[in-house]
């Protein structure tokens, strides 16, 4: 890999000269300056005077006698590689022997020059500086490998977390849709005034809380399935203001600095709510006494060199998102586990570890970046960069249904391989009037179609399923019956939703998990769209 290192700056060579003899500093600075060596030089001739300078750490070249009255070259050589170990240590001596000489490039000394010769004192500056130069580049070279080394090891670590998160998220899906479903059925044969009504109401809500959870691992895995729209995130700062002021409280003093020309962003609001709520509700725990949290927006360039050193990180135009606080802070081992599920430096039972690898996730799925800068009691700033896009003029709202869903007479087909899921489908659909058939995979689903396929009016299917995914059934029952309605179902969207083409645009498409009334209503939604594929 090749690293490309900024050239040294042309500006005077920085010489510290160990020299007790007037005379022999003014011969050095003549020799130097006569053969167009540009230099800025101190002369010391004191071993404090000589620390001293060195804990300055403004040098980059040692000049030094061998012999002076209170000190001596070895010390000072000793001294040297000590406080400054990288900057090149030349001996001017009028008395170093071969023996003394030898010694003293062992002990770390870069080159000697006698006196008697000082012609020899340029080219021994110029060898000392080139490679002292090369050495500086070399050691840019190895720590922007090192950086990349380590970002790299850190993004591997987060997707394998990812998909880790992902496959719980899917599976524990399926059984909360099976919870939710058969509480909901149950809420509807219980008496307003069964005492029971509120066991199974709490069991709802403990299922509700659950299925936040899937979201926000689905959320970190990159699985989750976003509504993008263009948005200028100042708005989405404005309409969220009055809240966020009653979460963070009244010893919190929150600013807002909106950039006055500010680029759109193609994002989920709803998403894009998620993590400004996460990070700000994050400050506010951050600063438990109190204090300051700004919210700040600007759009800005990404370029090369930040993506060299940020893996994944493409360059070009992006609209960051910060959200600054004076807080506590933190180190740089927890800052390095921050994103990762379930880490958290809360007590137990104040917080879940999902808040910040939700912003990760919602940040990386919407093709932006996360970076986080952090002192322990310097307080934290979280950026979030996401791609600017041009403005869009978009419009309309959803439209809030209310109301029992609509009964229906028509036949579904129900496929899914997870028996709890398909029984709460079913049960719901044959409630509400539907004739149900049912197979677990889409093997077992292709005999409807042999039989009489023309009978069926939709078909609810499970995008992934063993031996046949829903979109490879989908694909066979299309060659002989095109015009078959389709309603996908997953809990699980990765290679599934996004990679399959599944969510086309026409394409029917329900996340687990969802209740009987939500399913209900997407079901009715699919039987009023004209008979066409729409796979």
């Amino acid at each position: 890999m090749t690293v490309p290192v900024e050239p040294r700056s042309e500006h005077p060579l920085r010489i510290l000269h160990l020299e007790d003899d007037p005379h022999d500093v003014e011969i050095v600075r003549d020799t130097l300056e006569a053969d167009g060596v540009g230099f800025e030089a101190r002369n010391v001739c004191t071993r404090g005077e000589f620390t001293a300078a060195l804990e300055g750490g403004d040098v980059e070249l040692i000049l030094s006698d061998f012999a002076l009255p209170t000190f001596d070259g070895l010390s000072a050589l000793e001294i040297a590689r000590r406080l400054a170990p990288d900057v090149p240590f030349i001996f001017v001596s009028g008395r170093l022997g071969e023996e003394a000489a030898i010694d003293a490039v062992r002990q770390g000394a870069t080159d000697y020059v006698l006196k008697q010769r000082l012609s020899r004192l340029v080219p021994a500056v110029r060898r000392a500086v080139s490679e002292m130069e090369q050495a500086r580049r070399r050691r840019e070279v190895e720590e922007a490998l090192r950086r990349t080394e380590e970002q790299l090891r850190h993004t591997q670590k987060m997707e394998a977390v990812g998909r880790l998160a992902g496959g719980v998220a899917h599976d524990f899906n399926n059984i909360l849709t099976a919870i939710m479903g058969y509480g909901e059925l149950l809420l509807a044969r219980l008496e307003p005034s069964d005492p029971n009504r509120l066991d199974v109401e709490e069991i709802q809500q403990a299922a509700k809380r659950a299925a936040s959870l899937t979201r926000q691992l689905l959320a970190f895995s990159r699985h989750q399935v976003l509504e993008p729209r263009v948005l200028d995130l100042r708005g989405v700062i404005g309409e969220m203001d009055n809240m966020l002021r009653r979460i963070i409280g009244a010893d919190i003093d929150l600013k807002t600095l909106p950039s006055a020309e500010l680029g759109c962003v193609r994002v989920d609001p709803g998403q894009i709510q998620q993590v400004l709520l996460n990070l700000v509700v994050n400050a506010r725990d951050a600063m438990p006494e109190g204090g300051k949290l700004t919210i700040e927006t600007a759009n800005l360039e990404l370029h090369d060199a930040y993506a060299r050193d940020h893996i994944g990180v493409t360059p070009g135009p992006y609209v960051m998102l910060a959200v600054s606080d004076t807080g506590c802070g933190m180190d740089a081992d927890t800052k390095s586990r921050i994103f990762e599920p379930f880490f958290t430096t809360k007590e137990g039972g104040k917080g879940t570890g999902l808040g910040l690898s939700m912003v990760y996730g919602i940040a990386q799925q919407s093709g932006g970046h996360v970076e986080v800068y952090s002192e322990p009691g310097k307080g934290s700033t979280f950026k979030v960069f996401l791609p600017r896009v041009e403005a869009d003029h978009e419009s309309g709202e959803s439209r809030v249904l209310v109301g029992p869903p609509a009964r229906g007479s028509e036949t579904v087909l129900l496929v899914d391989d997870d028996v709890q899921v398909r029984s709460v489908i079913r049960e719901s659909l044959r409630l509400n009037g539907y004739t149900v058939l049912e197979a677990g995979d889409g093997v077992g689903a292709l005999r409807f179609f042999d039989d009489d396929g023309s009978a069926i009016d939709l078909v609810v299917c499970d995008v992934i399923m063993p031996e046949m995914s829903g979109p490879e059934f989908v694909d066979r029952i299309s060659v002989t019956h095109p015009d078959t309605r389709v309603l996908f179902i997953s809990g699980f969207t990765v290679g599934a939703v996004v990679h399959r083409g599944v969510l086309r645009p026409g394409v029917n498409f329900l996340l687990k998990p969802f209740t009987p009334e939500i399913l209900l209503r997407k079901v009715r939604e699919a039987l009023q769209q004209p008979r066409r594929m729409a796979a």
